[in-house]
């Protein structure tokens, strides 16, 4: 670090006693941790990271990177890796941030973009803090300072998209297409539960799973019907009329 800043100590475990950490470069380990920054940038980090992104990055490959491409303790899954990005999720929050450390330094903040809310610490301490510290942080933040929720405002539609919303089926499941911002899509049982995905408009008028079921999978859209990767949903269940895989005989009693 460069001066003015915080020494660096480590904390006898045994006495009350500290020790200067000796600094030094980290060389091909230093973008693993040797950022150096102050609570004000990471603040704002954690905005970023929350969604307020002041246009730098789309919000939709924002979510993308949250999206955990592989976690550290399987089906449990408290905790792993997005793009770029270290993941947690402490009961019901799925928060996104990332820890650091060098020796005499601790840092970590976390983002809950649900939440709307974010969170960081910064010590001068090698070791010595307990990891629930940002978490317990966020939990008296929701008891005693819980947010509001956010203004509802309209928004313009394209027409055509408006026309798409609605009911859905896959078969004889009923699903539910709606609308979201920049042109983005979502599709879930009605009801919810499920096997259910957002969507992200491309370039070439399809859509590309965002999360979800049908992550990674391409949407098209057909005049009678939604083709997902050869899933076929029709306006009516098993609509004789789309390109149903392995074809449709007809309801009888």
């Amino acid at each position: 670090p460069r001066a003015p800043h915080a020494t660096g100590y480590a904390v006898h475990p045994w006495a009350d006693v500290v020790l200067a950490e000796p600094e030094h470069d980290a060389d091909a380990m230093g973008p693993a941790g040797q950022l150096w920054s102050t609570p004000h940038d990471l603040a704002r980090w954690a905005a970023f990271l929350g969604g307020d992104t002041a246009g730098v990055l789309c919000p939709g490959t924002l979510a993308e990177m949250r999206e955990p491409a592989g976690v550290d303790d399987g089906d449990t899954w408290t905790g792993g890796f997005g793009l770029g990005l270290q993941l947690a999720r402490p009961g019901a929050r799925r928060l996104a941030g990332h820890t650091g450390s060098m020796p005499g330094f601790l840092a970590t903040v976390w983002a809950d973009p649900a939440g709307g809310v974010g969170v960081l610490f910064m010590a001068n301490t090698t070791s010595g803090l307990s990891g629930r510290l940002a978490t317990d942080l966020l939990d008296i933040l929701e008891e005693y300072e819980p947010r509001l929720p956010d203004e509802w405002r309209p928004v313009a539609a394209d027409p055509r998209l408006l026309e798409l919303t609605g009911l859905w089926h896959w078969g004889p499941k009923p699903y539910a297409l709606r609308l979201l911002p920049e042109r983005g899509l979502s599709l879930e049982p009605v009801g919810g539960g499920g096997r259910a995905s957002r969507f992200v408009p491309q370039d070439d008028g399809t859509w590309l799973g965002l999360d979800g079921y049908y992550a990674g999978e391409t949407l098209r859209v057909a005049p009678d019907h939604l083709d997902l990767n050869t899933f076929i949903f029709t306006r009516e269940p098993y609509d004789p009329g789309a390109p149903v895989p392995g074809g449709v005989t007809g309801w009888h009693a």
